[in-house]
């Protein structure tokens, strides 16, 4: 059985690169879009509009990223800060 470890998933996106950038793409697009749902649904406020802005602009900076041709390590991190970070204005937002 493989170990899942940060390590191993950037090799395996790195290795596999074209068959995971469509895939990140909607996985990224998906949640940060459940992230602006829930962040606008609590109205609007300067503290709402900030963490609209860092889910907006998580999600876009690795679309650019991608679309740029930068280096993979670099995409592979953008889209781990980004899923993170959207996941957890999501789990802020709900609770």
């Amino acid at each position: 059985m493989k170990s899942l470890s940060i390590k191993s998933l950037q090799q395996e996106f790195e290795y596999d690169y074209y068959m995971y950038v469509p895939l990140s793409i909607v996985l990224n697009s998906c949640i940060g879009s459940i992230a602006a749902m829930t962040i606008l649904a609590q109205g609007t406020s300067l503290i709402s509009g900030i963490e609209l802005t860092l889910c907006v602009s998580l999600c876009m900076g690795y679309n650019a990223v991608l679309l740029a041709g930068s280096n993979r390590k670099f995409a592979f991190w953008l889209l781990t800060v980004s899923l993170v970070v959207n996941i957890l204005l999501i789990l802020i937002t709900l609770l």
